[in-house]
């Protein structure tokens, strides 16, 4: 068994066994983001969120809805696009953009849907201001397993982008990337992503890093070892708690687990599982409050479906029992939640959702902690 699997195994039973029943969120107020019947509305975890104040962006995928018998209720023979939607007070209303700089590039689909094709990828100039004000930034790839992986960047809060760019494969068998990064400075960036294992399949999350604005980028470390069979580690969520210290929340099958670097990304330790059980496996968004607290949300695909939420008072050592943002979900095809707190201290979730085996749309939850 490898070590990663070895050390999760030793954990006291109080940290991997589930807690008490979930309790109700506080203040909670339901947002449709995009509903549109007939169509499918999906991932917002993949494309990323960012927030300046209390205008908000996030971006997900729409394409048409179609019962595929227990997969994704997506049609995988008509069009999907790459969307973003906005809002300017605070998750209350949202208005939804066709950004056409996104657009993958020649011969790339979206979760093997087809698309219009965009620009082609071309190798990075370098000097992306990362810590402009209205700087974003969100990566994409080809494959799941092995990509291969591009991105993008906007200087304008996500109206003009630019790009795609290539990221190299790190030396691993493949890089699938989805959108989870910390600016360090001007010209700095860690990047963390999902590594294809030795048998090409998805993967093990790493840690990577730029310091010349993104032309060049190196590997700092794999932040655990690589999961045996069928297990995978996948879609990173992270936060920075010090100059030095780095905290990321990895999804698995089931669960989720926690991981730190105290030397900024050049080696990693298992913290804790922070989530038990998802369900049926759902990615983490990890955000730290402004009162220092962390706050994990994610979906949870079994029944009652819906979104769910923990809180640490302790940098992520340990967690308090689960809170429930909605529970009235259809299916177990929801969840990829993305979270950003306003400046009134409320939390914005957002995820994919569906109430009834109908369309998939994209909600928010705005909620207290």
């Amino acid at each position: 068994m490898p070590r990663a699997l070895l050390a999760m195994a030793a954990l006291p039973l109080a940290v991997v066994a589930l807690s008490a029943a979930p309790r109700p969120a506080r203040s909670v107020q339901h947002v449709d983001v995009y509903k549109v019947a007939g169509r499918y509305g999906g991932w917002p975890a993949n494309h990323g969120i960012w927030s300046w104040g209390n205008e908000i962006l996030v971006g997900f995928e729409a394409g048409y809805f179609k019962d595929n018998k227990g997969g994704h209720s997506i049609d995988y023979t008509r069009p999907a696009e790459h969307l973003l939607a906005r809002s300017l007070d605070g998750g209350q209303t949202w208005a939804i953009e066709h950004p056409e700089d996104l657009k993958p590039p020649p011969g790339v689909q979206q979760a093997g849907v087809p698309v219009e094709a965009g620009r082609p990828v071309t190798e990075s100039p370098g000097d992306i201001p990362f810590t402009h004000p209205d700087f974003v930034f969100t990566a994409r790839m080809a494959s799941i397993h092995v990509g291969p992986s591009r991105f993008y960047y906007s200087t304008d809060r996500g109206h003009h982008w630019k790009g795609p760019y290539a990221l190299p494969d790190f030396g691993t068998p493949g890089i699938a990337a989805r959108t989870d990064y910390l600016v360090d400075g001007p010209r700095s960036m860690t990047l963390f992503l999902t590594a294809a294992k030795a048998n090409q399949k998805e993967g093990r999350v790493i840690a990577a890093r730029t310091t010349d604005g993104g032309r060049t980028w190196t590997r700092l470390a794999y932040v655990h070892d690589e999961p045996a069979d069928n297990e995978f580690g996948i879609m990173p969520s992270s936060v920075r708690l010090s100059p030095t210290t780095l905290l990321t929340s990895v999804r698995y099958r089931r669960f989720i687990e926690l991981y730190r670097s105290d030397d900024n990304g050049s080696s990693w330790q298992h913290v804790v599982r922070a989530v038990p059980d998802t369900g049926r496996g759902n990615p983490p968004s990890l955000l730290r409050l402004k009162d220092g607290r962390l706050v994990i949300t994610y979906g949870y695909r079994a029944e009652p479906y819906g979104i769910r939420a923990r809180v640490s008072k302790d940098e992520g050592r340990t967690w308090d029992d689960e809170v429930v943002l909605r529970e009235d979900g259809g299916t177990w095809d929801l969840g990829y939640t993305r979270t950003v707190q306003r400046p009134d201290g409320k939390l914005v979730t957002v995820y994919y959702y569906n109430v009834g085996d109908t369309e998939r749309f994209i909600g928010a939850t705005v909620w207290e902690p």
